[in-house]
Order: structure tokens, then sequence, then C-alpha cells
């Protein structure tokens, strides 16, 4: 029976060119190495530099594709962050006076929680990257 599978996997890559078109060939960690055309490779594989083993800085800040910034009521703001994978994650920031309020300072305060959110969620898919899926089955 056929079904469908979620793959996550770390993976050693370099570009290389074949017949004429551009990719990348992929080495994987049981040392079977394939090729991957650019435009496949590069929406299924996130970068992570020279370092396989940790979730940087700059890979948070590039997993954001945009962000809007909205005021409510006069004294909360939301952040609505789009990811490059089209996931959202929304976050809110309020004062109790509205004279106290600063769309700005509330930004700020959704965008480190946004990011925090990013840093666990990349954490969670290197963790499965470097482990794999193993189920046991009964186990509570």
């Amino acid at each position: 029976m056929t079904q469908f599978y979620i793959g996550t996997k770390v993976i050693e890559a370099w570009p290389e060119s074949q017949d004429g078109r551009e990719g990348y060939a992929v080495k994987h960690t049981d040392g079977y190495v394939s090729w991957s055309p650019k435009e496949v490779f590069e929406k299924a594989y996130l970068p992570m530099g020279l370092d396989k083993t940790r979730i940087v800085p700059q890979m948070v800040d590039d997993f954001i594709a945009n962000y809007e910034v909205h005021t409510f009521a006069p004294k909360t703001t939301v952040v609505k962050a789009t990811l490059v994978n089209g996931y959202i994650i929304t976050e809110s920031s309020s004062c109790v006076d509205p004279t106290n309020y600063d769309e700005k300072l509330g930004q700020e305060i959704c965008m480190k929680r946004i990011k925090d959110k990013i840093w666990e969620l990349l954490g969670f898919m290197l963790q499965t990257a470097q482990n794999g899926v193993q189920f046991q089955k009964g186990v509570e």
C-alpha cells in the first residue's frame, strides 16, 4: 500500500551541474551520493553553513519571509510573521495605560517572542534531522 511520508535529514551538498543543468550533488549520511536540480534542492533544504550541529541567529532571521505590525485599541501591538515555508506565527503585546503605548517597543517584544518560537521549531527540526523519527509503539 502506498503512503505519504515527511522526511527531514542533515545532508552534505555542493553545487554541481549535470547535463547543462544547475544543481547540487548530495551526500547522505550512509555515503550514498545523488544529484538534485537547483530549484528542487533549494526548496527542500535549509542552509546550515559549516556547522551541522546548531541553529545560529542568521538562520532564525532568514526564516522570516516578512512580517506585518498592527496597532489595536490604541494599546496593543500585533505582529504577524510569515515564515519562508508559509507557516504564520502571531504574537501580541499590550500595555495597561494607552498613554504609555509605544508601537516600536511592542513590535520588539513581539519579534523577540516570534524569534524564540522559530529557535524552538528549528531546533526540533534539527533534532529530527539528526536522529530521525523512531516511534516506540505501546509506550506511554
